[in-house]
């Protein structure tokens, strides 16, 4: 099982939402270090974490903190973006861009990070994810396929990386109280609820994390007929121009 107690961990994000939660409560548990990423690093607020600068979307940036991380045993890949971004509706680049943040910054992250983590006896890797890798919402579409994709990443990271002694957890969920949310009106969970749960999960190598009431009918929707989750759909098709 993996132990927080004395592990050091990296924390993509660890300013401010989820990842100021994770961080905190990490050095709660007895982490012995963690670095604390953000485009500026100077808005890591935590007196005992290290900042570290970061874009997860630069290869070169994410090597340099690999170096500089040299003794983790515990990845966060927390970092996200969500633009808005519609198929049909928005910029190409805006669908592009939540790609690039969403699934292959954590595609990054972990293939420099997995090396760290086999040189120092093994360790885990946390993805964040979201309800909305299983559900598609207007105006969300292209953050919900970035959270899709990322969830099948997790699947196949985890199948690869056990025998290598590394663990792989995926956490999902819905509303939490954080910038992100900030414009979103219904029930929010805490961010130091959601990294406590995190973290239990990590430390019982836990495969999936599902944090909240929404997400657990999500996830059983999806062994339904897709009007469970779209009850659209059960309505007949209008006619164009009808």
């Amino acid at each position: 099982m993996t132990r927080i107690k004395g592990s050091v961990a990296i924390v993509t994000g660890g300013s401010r939402g989820i990842g100021k939660a994770l961080v905190d409560s990490l050095y709660r548990r007895g982490a012995a270090k963690v670095y604390a990423t953000a485009r500026d690093p100077r808005t890591v607020t935590h007196p005992d974490a290290v900042p570290v600068a970061l874009e997860v979307t630069d290869a070169a940036s994410v090597a340099a903190v690999a170096e500089q991380a040299h003794d983790a045993t515990i990845l966060i890949n927390n970092a996200g973006t969500m633009l808005g971004a519609s198929f049909l509706d928005s910029p190409v680049d805006d669908v592009r861009r939540e790609f690039e943040v969403n699934f292959y910054g954590p595609l990054l992250t972990a293939r420099r990070f997995v090396p760290v983590l086999e040189r120092n006896g093994g360790g885990h890797i946390l993805n964040i994810h979201s309800v909305l890798s299983w559900f598609t919402a207007a105006g969300v579409e292209a953050y919900s396929a970035s959270k899709s994709a990322l969830w099948s990443q997790t699947n196949a990271l985890r199948l690869a990386l056990r025998p290598r002694g590394i663990n792989v957890t995926g956490l999902h969920v819905g509303y939490v109280d954080t910038d992100m949310a900030a414009g979103v009106d219904a029930p929010k969970s805490s961010p130091y609820d959601v990294a406590e749960q995190a973290l239990d999960g990590i430390e019982a190598d836990a495969a999936e994390v599902i944090a909240d009431e929404l997400t657990r009918q999500v996830k059983a929707g999806l062994a339904a007929d897709l009007t469970a989750l779209y009850p659209q759909l059960a309505a007949p098709a209008q006619p164009a121009g009808g």
